[in-house]
């Protein structure tokens, strides 16, 4: 460590938090470490809500959880070399999920950096090149003056489209300079300037969607991450353009569930992949039909696909068509503008469109009805019965994750899961990330966190969070004896599976020992125990132990 400061003294942490708060953060969170300290030092003279994790990745997760409870960045501060690298497969998460994580490292002292002088412990010669093929921007701050611009800087970055996680290193000794030349930051613009539509793109749009007799909509995480505005301008496009609406696994809560026009989100299965692929005129908003949303790249859309995408590496990557690079909420709001100029003189009927979702409904019912799949099925109607509408659930790896995916109605509350990177252990951290975001924003709120027994493992650290910072976060552990959805890949692949088989811990006698309270259950009751956990409004562990079983998304022929 080099050099001491009297207690009390502002030095160059206390300019970082200064200027996250000058910013709007809600709260930050984080793991301390050596070259980190005047970091965390900080906090005993500037009023910003902390939560510390127990393993850096974890902690990305909790601020994946925060920016989505938050609406606006969520700070990560991490340490040196190990501390900062281990953070690198939530922040992986973060960017396939736009999630904006501003990551806030030390690094060894500025003599040290680029192998200047060698010897540091943590030291890297090029810890950034680490984060560069993860987050979209990096900054490495030499000198005091630098931190606030670069906060501000990296701040917007991240909260500019494509959100996304950002990096931002700070020398040791450029966190302990004392800091008393240089004044707190008040306030800092945060302006980012929205994508707006090109015109004479959602005029055609606007034509094609007027013009088609079998169009539909592909609504995707954009459309959640633009807010409540776009998903107002949704529905309208969708009644003006008479078109059924189905959400990925991201843009779950997109559209009202209960909306005639829903089309549900069973993206998975091939009836939806059908009514996408036989649209004439297909609208995808807030998606790059990636594989997930392309039931594993087999989709082959036959009509004329139009895109609104603010990532713009995103447009046509796919499919080629219409791309329109724009923010979801103006742009949707600019096409129902023009769709309603289209529609005044003769409205479009609905009763096709109408029919077409609940057609598509029925045929997965009844496809899932020919797989004896009773019990999966009425697991996770017994869990969604449990959760208030309003809470917000956080999904690891794991099958009944994969269900959720296509089954869950998200209704008010979030539904937040791993599947932008497929990382495993993302569940409970991020449960107790938005858990602290409803905390300091007032808010009380539960949030249920759902994982597996091999994604548990990853997780269980946090337990220790969880009871010294009394969460309202309920952990559901569907325990099935190992990595569930990898043994049946390989059952299915190899006729066999190795090396899924996991011993693992009595998770309840676990919980007991952090001082959570746990209750392991038969599967019938699960529900009751997750609502009663639920609405203790304390941090809970319900542990099912059941086998669940992944339902046949596609026909063998479509599979590449």
């Amino acid at each position: 460590m080099t050099g001491t400061q009297d207690r009390g003294e502002r030095i160059g942490g206390d300019l970082v938090l200064e200027s996250l708060v000058a910013l709007g953060a809600t709260g930050a969170v984080g793991l301390p470490g050596q070259h980190a300290l005047g970091l965390f030092d900080a906090f005993r003279r500037v009023d910003l809500p902390y939560l510390g994790a127990r393993v850096e990745n974890n902690a990305g997760f909790m601020a994946d959880g925060l920016a989505r409870v938050s609406g606006t960045v969520a700070p990560l501060l991490l340490s040196t070399g190990p501390g900062a690298l281990t953070s690198l497969a939530a922040l992986q998460e973060a960017a396939a999920s736009s999630i904006p994580v501003l990551a806030i490292s030390a690094q060894v002292p500025v003599a040290g950096l680029g192998g200047g002088r060698h010897g540091y412990l943590h030291e890297l010669p090029d810890q950034s090149a680490s984060f560069r093929g993860v987050v979209k921007h990096v900054r490495t701050v030499r000198t005091l003056e630098q931190i606030v611009p670069a906060m501000r800087e990296a701040w917007v970055a991240a909260a500019s489209a494509p959100t996304g996680p950002v990096l931002v290193e700070i020398p040791q000794d450029v966190l302990l300079e004392a800091a008393d030349r240089i004044p707190a930051p008040r306030e800092l613009s945060t302006s980012v300037t929205a994508l707006a539509p090109q015109a004479e793109l959602i005029e055609r749009a606007a034509e094609l969607l007027a013009a088609a007799e079998r169009p539909a909509i592909l609504a995707g995480g954009g459309v959640m991450r633009a807010g409540e505005a776009a998903q107002t301008a949704l529905v309208r496009v969708a009644e003006l353009a008479a078109a059924p609406v189905v959400t990925t696994v991201g843009g779950k809560g997109a559209f009202p569930p209960a909306h005639p026009l829903s089309a549900a989100g069973w993206i998975e299965d091939i009836a939806t992949t059908e009514l996408l692929e036989g649209a004439d005129v297909l609208l995808i908003i807030g998606s790059g039909l990636g594989e997930l949303s392309s039931n594993y790249h087999t989709f082959a859309p036959q009509g004329t696909v139009i895109q609104i995408e603010a990532d713009l590496g995103k447009i046509a990557s796919n499919h080629a068509g219409l791309g329109i690079h724009a923010d979801a909420a103006l742009a949707l709001a600019a096409l129902a503008e023009e769709l309603s100029a289209a529609n005044a003189e003769q409205p479009k009927p609905l009763d096709a469109a109408i029919a077409h979702a609940s057609d598509l409904k029925s045929t997965v019912v009844a496809r899932l009805d020919a797989q004896s799949l009773e019990h999966e099925r009425g697991f996770l109607a017994a869990l969604r019965d449990a959760v208030p509408d309003a809470v917000d659930s956080c999904w690891d790896m794991t099958i009944a994750a994969y269900w959720a995916w296509s089954c869950w109605d998200a209704r008010e509350g979030r539904f937040a899961s791993a599947q932008g990177s497929g990382g495993l252990g993302y569940g409970l951290p991020a449960a107790i990330g938005m858990a602290f975001g409803h905390r300091v924003s007032g808010d009380a709120a539960p949030v249920l966190a759902v994982s597996g027994d091999g994604g548990a493992l990853y997780g269980i650290a946090e337990l220790a969070t969880l009871a010294q910072e009394k969460l309202p976060v309920t952990w559901c552990i569907v325990d099935d004896g190992g990595y569930g959805v990898l043994r049946e890949y390989m059952e299915g692949a190899f006729g066999a599976a190795t090396a899924t088989e996991l011993a693992r811990p009595d998770y309840v006698q676990l919980a007991a020992s952090f001082g959570v309270a746990g209750v392991q259950v038969a599967v019938e009751d699960a529900g009751d125990a997750i609502a009663e956990a639920l609405a203790s409004g304390e941090p809970r562990v319900v542990v099912v132990r059941t086998h669940l079983d992944l339902f046949a998304p596609t026909h063998l022929d479509r599979v590449n």
